[in-house]
């Protein structure tokens, strides 16, 4: 069976983990047959040593035990090959699963982290290697010899009916045994696995903020909620220990006391002369081969269980993606012209709309500021208008495509987005700046130019190869906003939305970010701002006002900026004289 990495992913089918495992069907029916003849050979040495006892023994002849010597040695190398083979042949389907489903459950996994924010992306790509080593491991061997205790049996029925009832009478005890373990173990051990995800999930979530925890004198805090879901992990754990350990002891009893007592009774059948004297060694290691598949279960079993949850976990992670990797026509580069009917919004997870009728048309070439008070919806537009969230209502389409259809990794590249909170990946600044693709050395360049940071790109530790991400060097917090711009700048998008892009800079680096909106509106480019600053409206065509997720105006910003005016005179001089100036200076406040 050849497997290369090239069948990782590279189709665009729909895939999930049931159907790459229906696919490996034939394999998984070798490995099984390859079993059978394993656990066919286990009878060689009972074989031999029965022979031994009843034929060498008594003819005491040389030849004889030479010969049968040489011929248990071919079937132990035949024995051990398909045992090797059997080997290569799991490893080769664990890799195949993970080549196939490697990349979707990592895209999977983004995607809903993105939708709903409470999945442990380090347990669900954990899942897929505990998935790949459970096919290599002792567990699904185990899983495979289970059947084949049956076969000892008869062959127990071929010497004695006794030895075979006494042999599927402690099968039988064995496979309740594990049953009960099953029902009384698997809950503790789902609820230990999930709680240790969780402490995990705490625990990274922690570090993220631990400059300001550190700080702020909040390390107690976040330990104590990171501990509360450790302790609740630490119980569960050994609950379920408790309850394996009692029932090992039972089963450690029962693999102690079954070969004696099926000795002690292949013993009287030879002292009956119903058996002879070679079977009664055999009988001894019979009952050993039908019990060990059940007793490999159960010695297996937590990472048999492990491995079903992470099953269930993949499963309904990839299930829930179906619908992002269906297959798409490719479609032809964004212009820049954006028509939002009716939008609504609902944030993920949450039953409140945030955003309700939103409703505005964009030509290419065109600048729209959206305005507004703090907590207006002025960035859950901006993910709509992203295509991140889907409207709940009403539609967001650029080039008459609904964005949130469109797939990301076709008009990602294509588009250009600054966020509130800005972050850089593990890489140097020219390829965060290429958005960790390609770098193109004379669009990297072009990009920071157009937000005036290439000089000081250059007085870094390494210029544009200075690592950036959370082990790298460490920008300011204008520097940090500018090279977001100029990642959203690169290769001169169509379509670019900055959410509050000046909020960290200076006066100078306020106008190199007004340089780099003229010079997107020169080139044809639709351009979306949140912003409260006036300096920037200057530059703006369309003005859009939001107050508790409803649209309050939207059309030529001129216009409504005079409105806005003549609203704030006329309550001027509605206040009382000693009242109190509110707002900022120079802040649109509407």
């Amino acid at each position: 069976m050849s497997v290369t990495p090239a069948a990782a992913s590279t189709d665009d089918q729909e895939r999930t983990l049931r159907d790459v495992l229906s696919q490996c069907r034939r394999t998984l029916g070798v490995a099984f047959g390859l079993t059978f003849l394993i656990d066919l050979l286990g009878l060689t040495p009972m074989l031999y040593m029965m022979s031994a006892y009843d034929r060498v023994l008594t003819s005491r002849s040389g030849v004889t035990l030479v010969s049968l010597t040489l011929v248990v040695l071919g079937f132990y190398v035949f024995w051990s090959a398909l045992e090797w083979i059997r080997a290569r042949l799991m490893v080769r389907l664990s890799l195949r699963i993970d080549w196939e489903l490697a990349a979707d459950v990592f895209d999977a996994s983004f995607r809903r982290f993105v939708d709903r924010r409470n999945v442990n992306v380090h347990q669900v790509l954990g899942d897929l290697v505990a998935l790949r080593q459970f096919m290599t491991g002792t567990p699904v061997l185990a899983l495979m010899d289970a059947p084949f205790g049956v076969v000892f049996i008869l062959i127990a029925a071929l010497f004695h009916p006794y030895l075979a009832l006494f042999a599927a009478a402690a099968a039988l005890l064995m496979v309740v045994l594990s049953i009960i373990t099953l029902r009384w173990t698997s809950p503790l051990l789902k609820q230990a696995n999930n709680a240790n995800a969780e402490a995990s999930r705490v625990a990274a979530n922690g570090l993220k903020q631990a400059d300001t925890a550190l700080a702020l004198g909040m390390m107690r805090a976040v330990r104590n909620r990171w501990y509360a879901q450790h302790r609740q992990y630490l119980t569960h754990q050994v609950n379920a220990s408790e309850a394996s350990g009692l029932l090992g002891g039972v089963s450690g009893f029962l693999q102690k006391a079954l070969p004696s007592l099926q000795l002690g009774l292949a013993v009287f059948l030879a002292m009956e002369n119903l058996i002879t004297g070679g079977m009664v060694i055999v009988a001894s290691m019979l009952i050993g081969k039908a019990v060990a598949p059940v007793q490999k279960l159960i010695a297996s079993w937590k990472d048999i269980v492990a491995a079903r949850q992470a099953y269930e976990r993949l499963t309904e992670l990839m299930q829930h993606d179906a619908g992002h990797r269906a297959p798409r026509m490719a479609l032809p580069p964004p212009t820049g012209r954006l028509v939002v009917s009716a939008a609504s919004a609902l944030p993920p997870g949450s039953d409140k709309p945030v955003l309700t009728d939103i409703q505005f048309a964009l030509e290419p070439g065109q600048v729209l500021a959206i305005v507004g008070p703090s907590a207006a919806g002025k960035t859950s537009l901006v993910k709509l208008l992203l295509g991140v969230w889907r409207p709940s209502q009403g539609s967001v389409r650029l080039d008459g495509v609904e964005l949130s259809d469109w797939s990301h990794d076709e008009v990602g590249p294509l588009i250009g987005y600054v966020p509130q909170e800005i972050d850089f990946h593990e890489g140097t600044v020219a390829e965060n700046i290429a958005r960790l693709g390609e770098v193109r050395a004379e669009q990297v360049v072009a990009a920071t130019q157009a937000i005036h940071m290439h000089e000081t790109i250059l007085t870094f530790p390494k210029g544009y190869d200075t690592p950036l991400g959370d082990t790298g060097f460490t920008p300011s917090g204008g520097q940090r906003q500018r090279l977001a711009i100029a990642r959203a700048l690169y290769g001169m998008p169509r379509y670019v939305v900055m959410d509050e892009p000046n909020s960290n800079l200076d006066e100078q680096g306020e106008q190199a970010l007004m340089d780099a909106v003229q010079a997107l509106k020169s080139a044809g480019s639709t351009v979306i701002l949140t912003t409260h600053r006036p300096r920037l409206i200057g530059l703006v065509d369309r003005m859009l006002l939001l107050r508790d997720g409803r649209q309050v105006a939207f059309g030529d910003a001129q216009e409504i900026m005079q409105a806005l005016r003549k609203l704030q005179v006329v309550a001027a001089d509605d206040r009382p004289a000693t009242a109190p100036s509110t707002g900022t200076e120079g802040e649109v406040r509407p």
